[in-house]
């Protein structure tokens, strides 16, 4: 039985253009879920920066651009900072389009982790949607999560069980997971290469961890992503001897997933409680096995021992260790594991259910997303 069709706008992060990196995993997310959306036959509308570029044709032909100055992310700032919007700033420029938008919308799906979007829920007759990309980062925005949590739950979903537990919840979260689209990425059967880590080059992104491995183990790490803190990157390859780091820099998925295929294991060694742990999945789509410290999202990602290894938070002795252990994970069932779990067909599917469930739409049940906590 297939769903009803729905007239759904999706809105994206105010933080930088989709394609340049500086939107972090959202960028993945909406171009994934937008994909998905078009292929059960949704009606899609993305609201995004000016620059922003879809080179896999994720977002179909009905995108609405919006000029303005970028919003500052909530993950740069201290817990107690004010809501500050930019004058010119795109944040409230977005949310005028996708509001006037709305008016002939069954939903508008918010992807930015900002403070307008969800201070406008209650106040606006289109049904806002908003998918928590971070965990508590923000007093204030964890104070308006956990008020839309009680008053209106059904408009609230999340990435993982971790990262919902960074709020104080009254009623069970709905928990989405997140997708991707596996056509992208190709399963690579080497075992000797390199080792692989990937995100934004910032001190919670904890690189620093992953090149002590690399070090240690007399090994090249190959570092895909934005470089945030230029210093910060300076520092860790002056710690190190020369060679260890190879910089790759923001690479476009198909060129990035053939890079990251070659590498033996990939490294997360996050400082803070990621929500979700894209590049985990990214690893494993490539049949990368991932060894992680096990905090946040990746902790319910990775089955220990079988798609990688989990070690305690902070634990570089015992990164290394696992490290060594590697060439025990069967890479195909990395792979396997993405396809049954984490394509963007599945994502779309609990998208699809978390929407209509709140709109009062029947569909088929396809929450089935274990608690690994």
């Amino acid at each position: 039985m297939s769903s009803p069709k729905m007239k759904l706008v999706l809105v994206s992060t105010p933080i930088g253009a989709i394609g340049s990196g500086r939107g972090g995993g959202v960028e993945l997310t909406l171009s994934s879920l937008s994909k998905g959306l078009l292929s059960m036959g949704h009606d899609v509308t993305l609201v995004v920066p000016e620059g922003s570029v879809f080179p896999d044709g994720s977002a179909g032909n009905n995108l609405q651009f919006v000029s303005g100055i970028d919003q500052p992310s909530w993950q740069h700032l201290q817990n107690d900072a004010p809501v500050v919007i930019p004058s010119d700033g795109v944040l409230p420029k977005l949310w005028e389009q996708a509001l006037e938008l709305g008016k002939s919308a069954d939903a508008l799906i918010n992807f930015g982790y900002d403070w307008l979007p969800l201070w406008l829920t209650t106040r606006v007759q289109p049904r806002i949607f908003h998918l928590i990309s971070m965990g508590a980062v923000s007093r204030v925005m964890s104070s308006l999560i956990e008020e839309l949590a009680r008053t209106s739950p059904g408009r609230l979903a999340f990435h993982s069980h971790r990262q919902a537990s960074d709020f104080s919840l009254v009623d069970e979260p709905v928990v989405v997971g997140n997708g991707f689209d596996l056509s992208q990425y190709q399963l690579g059967l080497e075992t000797g290469g390199p080792l692989g880590w990937a995100g934004r080059v910032a001190p919670e992104k904890g690189l620093e961890d992953a090149v002590a491995v690399a070090a240690a183990l007399n090994d090249r790490l190959l570092v895909w992503g934005v470089i945030e803190d230029k210093s910060y990157a300076s520092q860790i390859e002056a710690s190190v001897p020369d060679g260890t780091i190879e910089w790759r820099g923001f690479l476009p998925t198909a060129e990035f997933q053939s890079e990251l295929g070659k590498c033996r294991a990939f490294l997360n060694t996050p400082k803070w409680n990621e929500a979700y742990g894209n590049v985990v999945v990214e690893a494993m789509a490539c049949g990368v096995p991932v060894v992680a410290y096990d905090r946040g999202g990746p902790g319910e990602l990775i089955e220990s021992g079988r798609t990688g290894w989990l070690v305690p938070s902070n634990d570089v002795q015992a990164l290394i260790k696992a490290t060594t252990s590697i060439a025990k994970i069967d890479r195909r069932i990395c792979r396997r594991w993405v396809e049954d779990s984490a394509s963007h067909h599945v994502f779309a599917r609990k998208v699809v259910k978390w929407l209509q469930s709140d709109i009062g739409i029947d569909t088929p049940e396809v929450f089935q997303e274990s608690k690994q906590v």
